[in-house]
């Protein structure tokens, strides 16, 4: 478990949130019912590409299924910055400091928010002073309860990272005392599979902001354009760069917050059809996967509820990303084919016939995001995923990844490496579960959420989709494949 270092860790300064408005572009058509024509953006990659010999990559034909379950809104410090052998809080140093947006530090936090009133207001559960310093939430709060949520916007997150130093994520956050609380996960249900397979510390989230934004990272590498988006999705920016009217459209047209897709289920709350996004038609890891004749899936717990009409009142549509696809669109056979129920993920496991690729993306309810679920619960679950699998016929040639889209606006001590426009952000867990992989390990290896997309990419031989997962590390070194299942 000896350190791997990253070259690019503390180099990264300077960051102006301008980088968000520039950048390379790589246009590629879109289809539209409406006017609107959408492309999409690839740039260049942070991370050096992995560097094994043949002999090492040759192990990888082992693995017949690839399982990742896309979990919700935690930085890797705010969950396994006490997990032992890791880099975590006791390595954070002078990033514990925290600055106000004048330049000086904060003595206290602020109260940490209860976002479950309108307007938020104070959480009498937390104290009022807390000290300048990460904090166990669990004094206050049990992980089986919910706590307020936090802000995760592109802009916001550039501020709080702040050039590597890592001291905005109180200052520009809409509950910046939540900022610095975290869970010990080490012995939660997930955070027990962590400590017997491997666990990788230095996983950053692809993309700034929320969790549309990543889960297009996650399947297309790729951030779309809407190029005459309404004005009111757009964000503004003062002449320094600083938000002042809230969005999920650049100026420029690039899109890096939630906006729904004109293919249903979307919120019944959205009637005017003009600020529905047109459908993508760039490629995605499904359309690399079905060239080469590799079956695949995403699950989502909930969904066939919500296509019928009756969603559950925690389903987050924009946590669909396939259904922002043109091929996915209602009445096509793709969609009938690839776009499953969380059920039907549990029917393929008892029949023996899981799709050699499978994505897992929980409710609500059960994906951990702070303000409208509790920590527990999502933990439970997914454990649950977990043990159905290695309950299978499927399990002696199976990987299970599991890891969050983002760091939700918790702080990480760790400073992201250089990137480009979009990314990445923080850092998020991200465990190995396999017959295969290292048992006890601690990954220091780099990766980035599309990491995932070269590990399929690498077992079937996959064209890249751009050139961030064409560079990235591809997950290997948390495999021992000399290990009999």
């Amino acid at each position: 478990m000896h350190r791997i270092v990253n070259p690019g860790l503390g180099q990264r300064s300077g960051f102006p949130l301008f980088d968000l408005l520039s950048g390379c572009v790589r246009p590629v058509t879109a289809w539209s019912g409406f006017a609107a024509m959408l492309f999409v953006a690839a740039c260049t990659a942070p991370f050096l590409a992995d560097s094994r010999s043949g002999a090492q990559l040759s192990g990888v034909e082992k693995i017949r299924h690839v399982i990742v379950i896309f979990q919700e809104n935690w930085s890797f410090d705010s969950l396994y910055g006490k997990f032992p052998g890791a880099e975590g809080l006791a390595n954070a140093g002078e990033r514990v400091r925290q600055m106000q947006k004048d330049g000086t530090p904060y003595t206290t936090l602020p109260q940490p928010l209860d976002t479950s009133k309108t307007p938020p207001a104070p959480d009498a559960r937390f104290p009022a002073n807390l000290p300048v310093a990460p904090y166990d939430a669990a004094q206050y709060v049990p992980p089986d309860h919910a706590t307020g949520d936090l802000v995760n916007r592109a802009f916001q997150e550039r501020r709080q990272i702040n050039g590597g130093r890592m001291d905005g994520f109180v200052a520009f956050s809409e509950n910046g005392g939540l900022a610095m609380s975290y869970y010990d996960a080490t012995d939660l249900p997930v955070g027990r599979l962590a400590q017997q397979y491997t666990l990788a510390d230095h996983f950053f989230h692809s993309a700034f902001d929320g969790s549309l934004f990543n889960h297009f990272w996650l399947i297309c590498a790729c951030t779309p354009v809407w190029p005459n988006a309404p004005s009111n999705l757009r964000i503004q920016l003062d002449a320094r760069g600083d938000v002042v009217r809230h969005g999920s459209v650049t100026p420029d047209g690039y899109v890096v917050h939630t906006v729904y897709p004109a293919n249903p289920p979307y919120p019944a709350t959205v009637r005017d059809p003009a600020l529905l996004m047109p459908l993508l038609t760039v490629p995605t890891i499904g359309e690399r996967l079905s060239e080469k004749g590799i079956s695949w899936a995403w699950y989502s717990e909930g969904w066939n509820d919500a296509v019928a009409g009756r969603p559950d009142p925690s389903f987050q549509f924009h946590h669909q990303p396939f259904n922002y696809f043109a091929r996915y669109a209602d009445g096509m056979a793709a969609r009938a084919e690839h776009l499953k129920d969380a059920q039907d993920f549990f029917a393929a496991l008892r029949a023996n016939n899981l799709p050699a690729v499978a994505f897992v993306k929980p409710i609500g309810a059960h994906n951990e995001h702070p303000g409208y679920a509790d920590l527990l619960s999502g933990q439970r679950y997914v454990a649950g995923l977990v043990k159905a699998v290695q309950d299978s016929a499927v399990w002696k040639d199976s990987v299970i990844i599991i890891t969050y889209d983002e760091g939700g606006g918790r702080w990480d001590h760790v400073p992201p490496p250089p990137g480009d426009r979009w990314g990445p952000g923080v850092r998020v867990p991200a465990i190995i579960i396999s017959p295969y992989a290292k048992r006890r390990f601690v990954d220091r290896t780099p990766y980035e959420t599309v990491s995932i997309l070269k590990f399929i990419e690498s077992r079937w031989q996959l064209a890249p989709l751009g050139s961030r997962d064409a560079a990235a590390n591809n997950l290997l070194n948390g495999f021992d494949f000399s290990q009999t299942p």
